[in-house]
């Protein structure tokens, strides 16, 4: 019998689906692994079998996303597939079908369809960014990769009216006013009033003083389908740099400025408490696509990035899925990514 790791206990006790209960069971692949690692974020469950991942996701609707019905799942599938390949494509695999027949449910079989995963190769944890920034192994020549790899990504990003749009005053302002709406809840527990308040006046008057930069980047195709999740967490290094997980399930999300891309990471670098390597980040990314005009935008879209990681985990905390322990770390990386958030309004990071 398969031995759990306290994690998995823990969430087996809070009564997991038949579907993620089966597929911990290593008979349940086709290519029957020695062991299964489950992890789980607020939208979906991964299945680590050391050669594969197979990510499922959550029938849930959190207003900004909806996959509740099994359609909807398989739909979400295909988008997360395509749409990764575009910055990983040797990682995405396919778009896989687990079915249940006799009572046995399996992945990669036949049988009635009650459930689609994304299968994809397990990428090598020790070789990604924010483990390697903990272990201060990231050099600017490897910052320099990522710098390269992201401009020349933009440079080909779909963009047309449709797109732009999504970067109108209306839409950044709908944005933002959803981030403040939905975090309302947390005052006084991951962000106290004070900082909420003061971040949230410094965006609208920020966005109201600078509507013609705003335009004028819509103006000139700044705005592109981009990743819209670039932090260190989702870039691994192996022969070719893998840049993974994009937004899938919300192209409001997705279809930014590329400066609001470019400031998501090169805040995270700050959160790391690698300002240096943002820097350098910044500056690369800037000479290779001629876009001096975006690090006029760069102090409000790191406020704007770190508010939305702030956010993300303070969602942590209502998830009935994750155990105490896993939600007193995601208070204190929401505390932290607030603090951050409010350190941009003065132009001096610190966390």
């Amino acid at each position: 019998m398969q031995q759990m790791s306290p994690k998995t206990k823990n969430l087996t006790k809070n009564k997991l689906s038949p579907v993620v209960e089966a597929l911990l069971n290593p008979m349940a692949y086709p290519h029957k692994p020695r062991e299964v690692k489950l992890v789980q974020t607020q939208m979906s469950f991964l299945f680590l079998t050391g050669d594969y991942v197979y990510k499922i996701k959550k029938p849930v609707n959190l207003g900004y996303l909806d996959y509740t019905t099994l359609e909807k799942r398989g739909f979400f599938c295909h988008q997360e597939l395509k749409l990764n390949r575009r910055l990983c494509p040797d990682a995405y695999l396919d778009v896989i079908a687990i079915t249940e027949e006799k009572g046995e449910i399996y992945i990669e079989s036949a049988g009635n369809i009650i459930e689609y995963a994304v299968k994809m190769k397990q990428l090598p944890q020790k070789h990604m960014l924010d483990v390697l920034l903990l272990k201060g192994q990231v050099s600017q020549e490897m910052i320099a990769k990522v710098s390269d790899k992201l401009a020349s990504f933009h440079q080909k990003a779909t963009t047309n009216p449709e797109i732009a749009a999504f970067a109108s005053l209306d839409i950044i302002r709908q944005n933002c006013d959803e981030n403040f709406a939905q975090t309302e809840k947390y005052i006084g527990i991951s962000i106290a009033m004070e900082r909420y308040n003061r971040i949230k006046n410094y965006t609208c008057n920020f966005i109201h003083n600078n509507s013609s930069l705003f335009r004028r980047r819509v103006r000139e195709g700044k705005v592109k389908d981009c990743h819209g999740d670039l932090h260190a967490a989702h870039i691994c290094f192996i022969d070719d740099i893998c840049i993974y997980d994009c937004i899938e399930f919300n192209d409001r999300f997705r279809y930014c400025d590329v400066a609001s891309e470019l400031a998501f990471l090169a805040m995270d670098l700050d959160c790391y408490q690698r300002p240096d390597l943002s820097q350098y980040f910044v500056n690369t990314y800037v000479n290779l696509n001629r876009d001096k005009d975006l690090l006029n935008l760069l102090g409000f879209y790191k406020c704007y990035r770190a508010y939305v990681r702030g956010k993300v985990e303070s969602f942590k905390l209502d998830d009935c899925l994750i155990s105490d322990g896993e939600k007193a770390k995601a208070l204190e990386n929401a505390k932290r990514y607030f603090q951050l958030a409010e350190s941009y309004i003065s132009g001096k990071p610190e966390i």
